[in-house]
């Protein structure tokens, strides 16, 4: 039976094998940054392992599989190796786990560990996702006709691939588990592989019949080989520098960063399926490959105008949306306007440079291979450049503007070389096309001249930049490895330090009142806190407040973003004692989950001032087992502190917060941070053993002449006494029970918090959820060891702050 009437069938499982593709993608790179760390060193090696293993596979299966096998049955062997790696990967990541941090260590070493990690799980599954589309070209003629059935293919795995994106991101992962999501794509993976064997045994099949010898492309095939990798490059480069940017404009969730790729992928297999339809009937597909390459120019141009001179500036304000949905519908408008132009040019690019080395009588999968092994291997090139050294070195303008003179090389070369094929090279066609040639790159040149700096109002208050303009003066903007981030003062002198596109940290009272309290909660109630490890600097008041106590003799920052300890803390100088360059500090520059697992170190007390649980990645530091590795971590009497907030959060997000740390943390307590009277934060306290906390003692202690300072950064928040410190006292596992009940508690099979969180980061409901909360608080008789009259003056001055009294 002919194969030609099937190729529509194969276009389907095409679609299902992409959509498994990137679900797959989507949990092993979730599953991998618990292991190896969520840095950009560690992003870099994931991405650059997954890509590399999917060149590798992409010229290696001509070289090992005969041309005489069924391309069908190797397509359908394929499937089924990956859906068994699949398994494996999900089933072992434990013993992985374990081995790594056996081994792992700083430096140069750790990132050894962990690109032997990464290519231990990722490398054999990607080396066979990397030859699936090779496998089946060898079931279509080598003729740019024959070849353009292979962009459609490529584009239905791309569409496949948008679906798994959403499916992962705003389903599998969100209502369920990495477990959930891993075998909805096995299933896949068996449904594909199924279908594939029984097209098999329906179709025939006869092998394409080489001359002996090298196996060569079309003439002038280098040509296309270099503007396909530029064009990969540019690609992903783009997509690194504009997700970067997106994320502060929409919030940088979970779902803002599947809608982000989500889209991309869109656009590409939209680029791809017109760049195929075209590419069959076109007498000189290098010519157009040339114009695409040109066009993403004027392409990346327009993006990088919209991300910093156009959207931020909108008339929106995403807090007064009645559902997170309403905005999502707004973010996915104004990704396709940024994101769709430069994404179907690059698209149309795959199939177009398939048409332009194509020739009959060769084996599909040769040509194939190197055409999608070039264009990956520029994708890793374009991507780890960009996280790892254009946007950090030299800022995302320049990156921009250096990827719109590649795309003109990218340009150049192939439109070179598809004047050079022309029959006519002499006479006035060949001045025109010169004179033509040399206008495009002029105006490739302007148009990266046209590219702007990122406006610091931007990285400051990202999505509502619109309504912050003209609050504040931005007085340092710097782009690092892992964020972008900012300082700005306002009228009053008010300091504030900008992460992920918010206020992170600031000198307003109520920031200073929660940033100092969970500071000196974590040194006042271990006997003996000499040891002290702080998971994120920030602004470094709260490492401030560690470091004043005498009794603290060493002091960890774990911080992941180098700018942040380096630049921004030293403008909160006045208000951190100048934390940083106390001898006492010493700041580890790693993902604080990753320094944890790697470390021997023991402490006598961990605070834990993490970025909102709303940002993809920042929920691996609020989950049961993180916080049963904080316990394995502390000395016996050691105490922990964790920052909860209850603004840009929902009553979902935060009960699973606390009911987290309080499954792990039986003994814990729960203080509050006011503002007005009103709920706005919170600071959880766990110890192994029972916590009792004797107020005398303690207040004879901030009575002592060596703790003057202790009590002097106490009295600056409006707390006067151990009375005052400890009325904040908000709640306990056994009065709150009731209240968590129905808490989802955050595990690292699951990371539902940042589900959870990510729904509702742009409420602002704090009083609302403190006030439900305290309806269960009782005064916890056990807690609080003392006097009668300490007792009855605590409990008085507890109801007092609580409004009860």
């Amino acid at each position: 039976m002919s194969a030609r009437r099937f190729l529509p069938a194969l276009l389907l499982l095409f679609v299902g094998s992409g959509c498994a593709a990137l679900i797959y993608e989507i949990v092993w790179f979730q599953l991998l940054q618990l292991v190896i760390g969520s840095s950009a060193v560690s992003l870099g090696v994931l991405l650059g392992t997954f890509m590399g293993g999917m060149c590798l596979g992409s010229l290696l299966l001509a070289r090992t599989i005969s041309v005489s096998r069924h391309p069908l049955r190797v397509y359908a062997f394929l499937e089924i190796g990956i859906g068994i790696i699949g398994l494996l990967l999900l089933w072992g990541m434990p013993l992985i786990g374990g081995a790594y941090f056996a081994w792992a260590g700083s430096g140069v070493t750790g990132i050894l560990m962990r690109g032997l990690a990464a290519s231990i799980c990722l490398l054999p599954p990607t080396l066979m996702m990397g030859a699936t589309l090779p496998a089946i070209s060898r079931w279509v003629e080598s003729t740019p006709e024959g070849v353009s059935w292979l962009g459609f293919f490529y584009g239905g795995n791309i569409g496949g691939g948008v679906l798994g994106c959403l499916l992962a991101g705003f389903y599998l992962l969100r209502v369920h588990d990495a477990a959930t999501a891993t075998y909805t794509a096995v299933a896949l993976n068996a449904t594909v592989a199924v279908l594939a064997l029984l097209l098999a045994k329906s179709t025939d099949y006869t092998p394409v019949v080489e001359t002996r010898g090298k196996v060569e492309a079309s003439g002038g095939a280098w040509a296309v080989y270099v503007a396909i990798g530029l064009s990969g490059m540019t690609a992903l480069g783009a997509e690194v520098i504009w997700t970067r940017l997106l994320s502060l404009l929409f919030g940088g969730t979970v779902y803002t960063f599947s809608l982000i790729l989500a889209v991309f992928l869109f656009g590409l297999g939209i680029g791809s399926s017109v760049g195929s339809s075209l590419a069959g009937r076109m007498a000189r597909p290098r010519l157009a490959l040339g114009w695409c390459q040109m066009l993403l120019c004027a392409a990346i141009a327009w993006s990088a105008y919209m991300l910093t001179q156009s959207l931020p500036y909108w008339p929106i304000n995403p807090s007064i949306s009645s559902s997170p949905w309403f905005n999502l519908q707004l973010d996915l408008v104004r990704c396709i306007w940024v994101v769709l132009p430069g994404a179907m040019l690059w698209g149309a690019s795959f199939p177009l440079a398939l048409a332009s080395v194509a020739t009959g009588g060769k084996d599909p999968a040769r040509l194939v291979g190197r055409v999608y092994a070039a264009n990956t291997l520029g994708a890793i090139v374009g991507s780890v450049a960009a996280s790892m050294f254009l946007v950090v070195w030299l800022g995302s303008q320049r990156a921009q503007q250096i990827l719109v003179v590649i795309s003109a090389i990218s340009a150049l070369v192939m439109l070179e070389s598809a004047g050079a094929d022309a029959e006519a090279k002499k006479g006035r066609l060949q001045l025109a096309g010169t004179l033509l040639l040399a206008a495009a790159m002029g105006g490739a040149v302007l148009l990266a001249r046209t590219i702007q700096p990122v406006p610091g109002i931007f990285v400051a208050y990202g999505r509502y930049t619109a309504t912050r303009l003209g609050d504040a003066d931005i007085i340092y903007m710097g782009e690092g490895w892992n964020a972008s981030v900012a300082v700005s003062r306002l009228s009053n002198g008010v300091l504030n330090y900008h992460n992920a596109g918010k206020v992170q940290a600031s000198s307003e009272p109520q920031d200073m009142r929660l940033q100092r309290m969970l500071g000196h909660l974590t040194t006042l109630i271990p006997k003996n806190p000499t040891s002290v490890l702080v998971i994120g600097c920030g602004a470094g008041v709260t490492a401030g407040a560690v470091s004043v106590d005498p009794n603290v003799k060493s002091l960890t920052i774990a911080e992941i973003e180098p700018l942040v300890p380096r630049v921004v803390s030293t403008y909160f100088s006045e208000h951190n004692f100048d934390v940083v360059r106390n001898p006492k500090t010493h700041v580890v520059l790693d993902d604080a989950r990753h320094f944890l697992l790697t470390t021997d170190q023991k402490f006598d007390a961990i605070t834990s001032d993490p970025l909102d649980p709303w940002v993809k990645g920042a929920a691996m530091l609020y989950t049961r087992e993180f916080f049963e590795t904080v316990k394995q971590h502390l000395n016996p009497g050691g105490a922990v502190t964790l920052f909860v907030q209850l603004y840009e959060s929902n009553t979902e997000a935060v009960k699973s917060e606390i009911g987290t740390f309080l499954e792990a943390f039986p003994n814990g307590v729960v203080w509050g941070n006011t503002n007005n009277g009103a709920g706005y934060d919170l600071v959880l306290l766990g110890q192994v053993e029972p916590t009792r906390i004797d107020v005398a003692a303690v207040q004879r202690h901030l009575d002592e002449p060596d703790m003057a300072l202790v009590a002097h950064s106490l009295s600056q928040i409006g707390m006067n006494s151990a009375i005052d410190l400890f009325s904040n006292y908000a709640g306990t596992k056994s009065d709150l029970g009731p209240w968590l009940k129905d808490a989802i508690i955050n595990r690292d099979r699951n990371l539902r918090l940042q589900y959870l969180a990510g729904m509702g980061f742009n409420l602002y409901e704090s009083e609302a959820i403190y006030a439900d909360m305290l309806r269960y608080s009782q005064y916890p008789d056990d807690l609080f060891v003392g006097s009668d009259e300490m007792k009855q003056m605590l409990r008085a001055a507890i109801l007092r702050q609580q409004g009860r009294y």
